[in-house]
């Protein structure tokens, strides 16, 4: 692992435009499970029933009983790990350009981080569908406490600030990762399997431009046989070692 770590400083010391991509492993070392995959939430919860959006606008109990008993308590419990404040501290040096993340639980922000662009929405966040007011999660659980589905105090309805299956991600957040992709030098894929897109188009997009690849997971991935360096370790002991 030595070798790569000095082939990977290497790469990272030519540049000043990195765009870090995190994904579920990157979280999971925060202890916030993955949702594929064996033990994943998927295989405990159908997302075709507790995250689809057409299920939700018909019955939104669902949703949020998932919510209150399983993601509210995983994500107060969270803390950033080394590999959130790696990032950061690249950040600080001038070498991180973006951040890209698959993940809703905003701890990319709550370790420091100042650009994150956020694919599929945050969980940190409620918004109405009647008035458009944001409850941030607290408040949402506070809420939860006294009804289910919760409500606005204006009596709308709720829907969680994340995107859900049967949605189109942002369309400004897809756009500012396809531009970043674009003008990165350097793609760092961070704890992703890959297979979700459009986001995992966006290490294409980045090699297509010139970027070099560097791919960490635990698990292959459909891009390796492109990547220009490939670590199967934890993303944090990578950056750790990295700065």
């Amino acid at each position: 692992m030595d070798k790569k770590i000095s082939e990977l400083k290497k790469i990272v010391a030519t540049s000043d435009q990195i765009v870090a991509f995190t994904g579920a492993g990157f979280s999971a070392e925060s202890g916030i499970s993955t949702f594929r995959g064996t033990g994943g939430l998927w295989s405990k919860y159908d997302p075709n029933i507790y995250a689809n959006i057409n299920i939700f606008m018909q019955d939104s109990t669902y949703y949020w009983n998932f919510f209150r008993d399983e993601r509210y308590p995983v994500i107060k419990k969270a803390k950033p790990n080394d590999g959130h404040y790696a990032l950061v501290e690249l950040e600080k040096r001038g070498k991180i350009y973006r951040v890209i993340t698959q993940n809703i639980d905003g701890l990319h922000q709550e370790a420091g981080q100042s650009d994150v662009i956020e694919l599929h929405g945050s969980t940190r966040k409620t918004n109405c569908l009647s008035c458009g007011k944001t409850y941030t999660i607290d408040e949402t659980y506070k809420l939860l406490q006294k009804e289910l589905p919760p409500k606005c105090s204006c009596g709308g309805n709720l829907k969680p600030g994340t995107v859900l299956f049967g949605e189109p991600l942002p369309q400004v957040a897809l756009d500012m990762a396809s531009l970043a992709s674009k003008n990165c030098d350097l793609f760092l894929v961070l704890g992703s399997s890959l297979v979700v897109y459009p986001a995992a188009s966006m290490p294409m997009i980045a090699k297509k431009s010139g970027a070099a690849l560097v791919i960490v997971n635990i698990d292959p991935t459909p891009m390796d046989d492109i990547a220009d360096l490939i670590f199967r370790e934890s993303a944090s002991k990578v950056l750790s070692k990295l700065i």
